[in-house]
């Protein structure tokens, strides 16, 4: 079902971890299917000179954020903001139909940590309010999102664990 290079980032996924006062970071999550990534960044001159990440999830998840942080490493912002879900999967030698969704989610933690950066290092504006913090979320939903009690970090509504800290939120 996964290929090998799938299964060999699960069993030993690259840049695992956080980051202590990292540049950016982007976390988001699938409520749906249980997979929470948090991806922190270091940047130095427009470049990703660190980047780890923390996921609770499937196999195909783990194995995304491993290929993310490994593809993105070392590349300008530009071109680590350019991956794609594609350019993941197809460098994962393919994802099961199903599990496409975890490249997305990989590639949109990615660009949420580089937006993080550039908002709060920056000194870009920050999104308006009305902006979902996912696409498809509405304003509405984003105020239905609960805070770990834990580490006070943000997660989607139907989420069973913290996606930064792992903290049962509820049963």
């Amino acid at each position: 079902m996964y290929s090998e290079k799938v299964m060999d980032h699960f069993s030993n996924p690259r840049n695992v971890g956080t980051i202590e006062n990292a540049d950016g970071i982007g976390e988001v999550g699938n409520p749906t299917c249980g997979d929470m990534m948090t991806f922190n960044i270091r940047v130095e001159d427009n470049k990703l000179t660190d980047i780890k990440f923390k996921t609770f999830g499937c196999v195909a998840a783990i194995a995304v954020s491993s290929m993310v942080s490994d593809m993105a490493k070392g590349k300008t912002l530009d071109e680590a903001r350019a991956i794609t879900k594609k350019a993941v999967a197809d460098s994962l030698d393919g994802l099961p139909k199903e599990k496409m969704h975890c490249s997305n989610l990989g590639a949109q933690a990615l660009a949420k940590a580089i937006k993080d950066y550039e908002e709060n290092k920056l000194g870009k504006p920050k999104a308006s309010e009305e902006e979902p913090h996912e696409p498809g979320v509405t304003a509405q939903e984003k105020e239905q999102d609960i805070r770990c009690t834990e580490c006070k970090a943000l997660n989607p509504i139907n989420a069973k664990f913290c996606m930064s800290c792992g903290k049962k939120l509820r049963d």
